[in-house]
């Protein structure tokens, strides 16, 4: 079997001392460089692949401080803090001297403790029975995904709609071709809801990430059980004002477990 588009564009190469090479790949291409969501799981394969790192990540923060442009780049990992309980990392991703973008990581010990989990999934109906929206002809990187939407709009419903529509999105989403859930895939399929604004307004305008962060409250066994199935998303912004919006997120797995949590500010021109 070949490599999933997901592995190859994740691709990295030892240099050393904490250093990474990789390129940006055609296949998870936006409309100004990568799928964010692409960048931020370069970010976590990097952390994953340093000899020093111990525990699953716990949490991700990657700030996109200018558009990738298509080639090589270079990533350096330094360990910041080793705690007996935690680990704490910065990332810094590099086209020459230009820094594109930095991120920080917090790794954990497992361990078995209390658990509690106040908050159930929403009810849906099984992705099965929901048809998936058609991706071809959009950017690139749509291809890579399955979305199968329940509540909201989508890219392909923008007409302005004469008056704001609800900023939430419910919606069973997975890799495509499809591929077993971890923490790489994880953390691209965070950053994978059209930025609220667009859904809101109805149109297409420029907007933009500027900061994503992503909470793991899964471990590694949950991800392997998880599998290749679609995971259920629902996404939500609460204001839009001075050229800024919130947005968050929830991902779930099909069986009602709660595998991540993110929130991002977005950047939006008008």
């Amino acid at each position: 079997m070949s490599p999933h588009p997901l592995d190859l564009a994740t691709t990295l190469e030892p240099l050393g001392e904490g250093r990474f090479r990789g390129r940006t790949h055609p296949a998870y291409w936006n409309m100004a460089g990568p799928f964010g969501g692409a960048t931020a799981a370069l970010m976590m394969q990097a952390v994953l692949a340093h000899p020093e790192r111990r525990g699953r990540p716990v949490a991700q923060t990657v700030n996109f401080c200018a558009a990738v442009a298509k080639g090589e780049f270079e990533i350096t990992v330094e360990l910041v803090r080793d705690g007996r309980s935690t680990q704490h990392w910065n990332a810094v991703m590099r086209q020459g001297e230009v820094v594109v973008t930095t991120a920080s990581f917090v790794t954990g010990a497992e361990r078995d403790t209390w658990a509690h989990a106040p908050k159930s999934p929403p009810k849906v109906p099984p992705a099965a029975e929901v048809a998936p929206i058609p991706t071809a002809g959009r950017m690139p990187w749509f291809d890579r995904y399955e979305f199968r939407v329940m509540s909201g709009r989508t890219v392909f419903d923008l007409d302005p709609p004469g008056e704001l529509a609800p900023a939430d999105t419910l919606v069973w989403m997975r890799d495509l071709p499809e591929r077993p859930l971890d923490y790489v895939a994880l953390s691209a399929l965070a950053d994978t809801f059209l930025v609220r604004i667009l859904l809101v307004r109805g149109h297409m305008a420029p907007v933009a990430t500027v900061s994503l962060t992503t909470y793991f409250l899964a471990n590694e066994a949950t991800l392997a059980a998880q599998g290749s199935r679609p995971l259920l998303g629902l996404a939500d912004a609460r204001a839009f004002r001075h050229g800024f919006a919130d947005q968050s997120a929830e991902l779930w797995g099909d069986d009602g477990v709660l595998l991540a949590v993110s929130h991002q500010v977005t950047w939006f021109k008008e």
